[in-house]
């Protein structure tokens, strides 16, 4: 049996460039980046185990009209409620990692690599102990604060909640194999994935 290939998880906080790293992994090897983003959507789409069971659980008010998940709906729900949140990731983690890791067993690449936002929120290496080594794009607070509000227009309050929001820099850190720190420069941004890229895949 083929082995399958080296799992990367990629991290990093909000407006950190995480979104750039993944598409300059998944320029030198196209088909590698595996977003779960992504597979949360898929895995309540019409039709899914994953969606009849959150409507099992939840009712079928999570529903909106055209029988697909009411996000917003359902994120009010849960999130005004801890116990809530942690039966909803119960349901829909499980089958999030499964689809992932489904696609990256079919991966013609040498390395897959994980984008997942809240990899420090979610449990780290004991919620994701498939991974091989996690890279954490790294920026000090100061820096997120200035990008969000230049990048998507939040004032100083909203832009201090959604960074305290996430887990703190050191948390991630501690958890990092790799440390890519994103201060300078698209080109300087795309160098340093370059040297990830030829340590996991020389030649």
């Amino acid at each position: 049996m083929a082995r399958r290939p080296a799992l990367i998880g990629l991290t990093g906080g909000v407006a950190s460039g995480k979104s750039s790293v993944a598409r300059a992994f998944e320029a030198r090897h196209p088909g590698c980046v595996v977003d779960a983003d992504l597979a949360a959507r898929a895995v309540v789409e019409p039709g899914t185990e994953g969606l009849a069971a959150v409507v099992a659980t939840f009712g079928a008010d999570v529903l909106g009209p055209d029988g697909r998940l009411d996000r917003a709906a359902l994120r009010a729900r849960v999130f005004a409620d801890a116990s809530q949140r942690k039966r909803l990731e119960a349901l829909l983690h499980p089958r999030i990692r499964a689809w992932m890791l489904a696609r990256a067993e079919a991966a013609a690449t040498p390395y897959v690599v994980f984008d997942i936002p809240l990899l420090t929120e979610g449990g780290g290496r004991t919620t994701w102990p498939m991974l091989d080594r996690i890279v954490l794009v790294d920026v000090p607070v100061s820096v997120q604060r200035a990008r969000l509000k230049a990048r998507d227009g939040v004032d100083a309050d909203l832009a201090e909640r959604m960074i305290a929001a996430q887990a703190t820099r050191a948390q991630r850190l501690a958890l990092a194999d790799d440390v890519i720190v994103n201060l300078g420069s698209l080109q300087e941004l795309d160098a340093a994935v370059g040297r990830l890229d030829a340590r996991w895949h020389p030649g």
